[in-house]
């Protein structure tokens, strides 16, 4: 199996990436499953149902979020319909949604079907708001969906390095494929750890790159001159799909190659 996960995709700008790249990426790729992380797809903050549905209509097959799945309203009818739609798992018993599912697989070339695990997490060190601790929640989650299916990715939606690693090294061997999100910078340190696990601390971001983390600079920098609220508006030029394409083993469930993805939306 083929899969790509995108890093967070931000804005309208993010969104036009998706729909316009991943395409041609499908069928350069031989992609079987399409990941994408969307809690910033809604105008940079959050996300809809309409959103959501440009990104499904696009070719993703699941999305997953993070600490901004709450910033938009709307995120309540996505959570209550949409099981396509994860929001992190460590959140308390009762929140809506779910945080964890598994998804056939249809191989068109030879219309054999498989299943995919696909479980979202957030981190604890710097982030807001406070969850339950994902180390002991994912072991546990890990174990259901193994009993399903062999091949289990995980979004690790998280600040630290260092909590990213230990996450990786914790679930080597008994998930597919760990990939952080959340920093919005990509990392080069994509790997198959030694039990099987293909690693990348974190994808980078889907959106307009000339800018601070996808948003225009002038707010940003006059923010940490004058310590004054600003309004972080969307970036718009040097629009960029992230992310990485990961090759899964589907009878082990192992990773067998990771390799970073970095496209430029062609300007017209």
């Amino acid at each position: 199996m083929k899969l790509l996960f995108i890093g967070d995709i931000v804005g309208q700008p993010g969104r036009n990436a998706v729909k316009i790249l991943l395409p041609k990426l499908r069928e350069q790729h031989a992609l079987d499953f399409v990941i994408a992380n969307g809690e910033n797809s809604a105008g940079g903050s959050g996300i809809t149902p309409k959103t959501a549905g440009e990104i499904f209509d696009a070719g993703v097959d699941v999305i997953t979020s993070g600490d901004h799945v709450w910033d938009q309203k709307e995120v309540m009818e996505l959570l209550a319909n949409e099981k396509r739609f994860l929001r992190p798992l460590n959140y308390p018993p009762g929140t809506p949604g779910h945080g964890s599912g598994v998804f056939e697989v249809r191989k068109a070339e030879s219309g054999r079907r498989n299943s995919i695990g696909v479980l979202n997490v957030q981190g604890r060190t710097f982030m807001q708001p406070p969850l339950e601790n994902p180390f002991l929640l994912a072991a546990e989650e890990v174990k259901k969906l193994r009993e399903r299916t062999k091949i289990i990715f995980v979004d690790f939606h998280a600040e630290a390095t260092s909590e990213k690693i230990a996450f990786g090294r914790f679930l080597d061997g008994q998930v597919s494929a760990v990939v952080g999100t959340h920093t919005h910078v990509q990392t080069a340190d994509e790997q198959i750890l030694p039990h099987g696990t293909a690693y990348l601390t974190d994808a980078g971001f889907t959106g307009p790159h000339d800018g601070c983390l996808g948003r225009a600079i002038d707010p940003v920098v006059q923010k940490f001159l004058t310590g004054m609220p600003q309004r972080f508006e969307v970036a718009k030029a040097r629009v960029m799909l992230h992310g990485a394409v990961i090759e899964i083993d589907d009878a082990t469930g192992k990773a067998l190659k990771i390799q970073r993805m970095a496209e430029t939306l062609p300007t017209t």
